[in-house]
């Protein structure tokens, strides 16, 4: 094969000389993707925004001022398995686009064949051939179907990429509501045993009453009713505890058995508040927008490649080589065979298989050009939403604590007042039931305060920029 410098010389000039062919008339005649339809000009702000913008910082989780958060956030981005799944379907684009391109480069094979044939029977000719050969083909992409093909592979791979960057903001999300959740079941279960202490504490009055004939049987019953409602608010506590950890641990790539969670509540923590620049700018933010984007893309050089397929193809082949009858004379210059071909071929018929390909393309391509549009409107929404959830639990979280004080100020005086026998046991049982209500409606409303700031997080495209594109998370194994 080294000694066939001028065979492949010749074809190596056919093969250049037909790419030359078919790229010159390319810009005239090669079929290019439609365009993006503009989306209609929408709001130049948020109505629930107001003041600078401050977009959340990519380590925004950092800002709560849990070391443990922290920790669980790191862990998740190396194991979770939501995450290595967007990976691998990263790596399979990447791979589905390099074949694709494929198609834009020569074939080239080469070969080598040693034969041998009797004729005549036992004292008959024998006869030995040997063969060295050296091909290559290629495919003039005179109207773009393999350009396109190609391109929508390259867009594929790109939309995936942002895929993996929605995953990377919901499993972030997720592993902070969740830890939320417990934090707050936790601190509901030390108010619980608050109230259960508090509800026994007037129990043993009531029994203390009873026995001196100033409490009848009814206010005892009543309180010992009082003490088992508290006493079966428990273990529903105990139970989301115990289901939130399963599922935080799934989150970590981890068995539930593996994980322990140490926080047992809010005291400390705090959430920034960013604030949104934009709607312009939240749309270069968001992953799943920018993933919309490139799919619709991607399907507009479907249709382009697919249109092609419906024009004529031209191919162009050479083969070059040796063969001989003896391998000692195998590289001799007259040993040598060298054979080139163009083709063209069009489909005449085919039960309108390409044209029903073209037009599932643009079944395909008005259907993502729907989703686009519904992408942007819903990132638009989830911004507004989440900033007036923001806004209105902090007010209420102030109001509840504020209602809170107020009660654990009436419960203490009342309970005073019933030993000393200035007040009745309704009153008591009154102030009471409006202090636990007032204790576990603070701590639901703290919760739905940070998790209000963590759906705005995500709303806000996390730490995500114009351009931006997230590592691909090594998964250890």
């Amino acid at each position: 094969m080294t000694h066939a410098p001028a065979v492949s010389r010749r074809g190596t000039n056919l093969l250049m000389l037909g790419g030359l062919l078919g790229s010159l008339p390319m810009a005239g005649c090669a079929l290019k993707p439609d365009a993006i339809p503009p989306v209609a000009a929408g709001p130049n702000r948020f109505r629930e925004g107001s003041g600078s913008a401050a977009w959340p910082d990519p380590i925004w989780w950092r800002g709560v001022g849990s070391p443990e958060l922290n920790r669980l956030v790191a862990r998740m981005s190396t194991e979770n398995l939501d995450l290595a799944v967007a990976s691998a379907r990263i790596r399979q684009a990447d791979a589905s686009a390099r074949i694709a391109g494929s198609a834009l480069l020569p074939l080239v094979t080469a070969g080598a064949d040693a034969s041998r044939s009797e004729t005549g029977g036992r004292r008959g000719t024998i006869t030995t051939r040997y063969s060295a050969d050296l091909a290559a083909s290629y495919e003039v992409d005179f109207w773009g179907r393999n350009r396109n093909a190609a391109e929508s592979a390259r867009l594929s791979a790109a939309a995936a990429r942002f895929n993996l960057g929605t995953a990377l903001l919901t499993a972030q999300a997720s592993v902070a509501n969740t830890y939320f959740t417990i934090l707050e079941a936790r601190q509901a279960l030390r108010i619980q045993e608050e109230n259960l202490s508090a509800a026994r504490r007037v129990l043993a009055v009531i029994r203390q009453q009873v026995a001196a004939g100033t409490a009848t049987g009814l206010d005892l019953a009543q309180q010992e009713t009082v003490v088992a409602q508290q006493e079966a608010a428990v273990p529903p506590l105990r139970q989301t505890v115990s289901q939130n950890t399963a599922t935080l641990a799934v989150l970590l790539g981890l068995a539930p058995a593996e994980l322990d969670v140490s926080g047992e509540g809010f005291e400390g923590l705090d959430v920034p508040s960013p604030t949104p620049g934009l709607p312009s700018e939240l749309l270069a933010r968001r992953p799943d927008v920018l993933a919309a984007e490139a799919t619709l893309a991607a399907a507009n050089a479907n249709v382009a490649s697919a249109r092609a397929a419906l024009l004529p193809s031209i191919t162009l082949s050479a083969q070059g080589g040796f063969e001989s009858l003896l391998i000692g004379t195998l590289l001799r210059p007259d040993a040598q065979f060298l054979s080139m071909a163009a083709s063209l071929a069009q489909t005449v018929f085919d039960g309108g298989t390409l044209r029903g390909r073209v037009e599932l393309a643009r079944g395909e391509q008005e259907e993502l050009l729907a989703n686009y549009r519904l992408t942007i409107l819903s990132a638009l929404s989830d911004v507004e939403s989440a900033l007036a959830a923001l806004r209105e639990t902090t007010e209420q979280e102030r109001l509840l604590r504020e209602a809170e004080r107020r009660a654990t100020r009436a419960y203490s005086i009342a309970e005073g007042q019933l030993q000393g026998g200035i007040i009745t046991l309704i009153t008591l049982l009154t102030a009471q039931q409006t202090l636990f209500t007032a204790r576990r409606n603070l701590s639901r409303g703290r919760l739905e305060r940070f998790q209000a700031a963590v759906g705005l997080f995500r709303a806000l495209g996390g730490g995500w920029g114009p351009g931006a594109s997230p590592p691909a998370p090594e998964v250890r194994r």
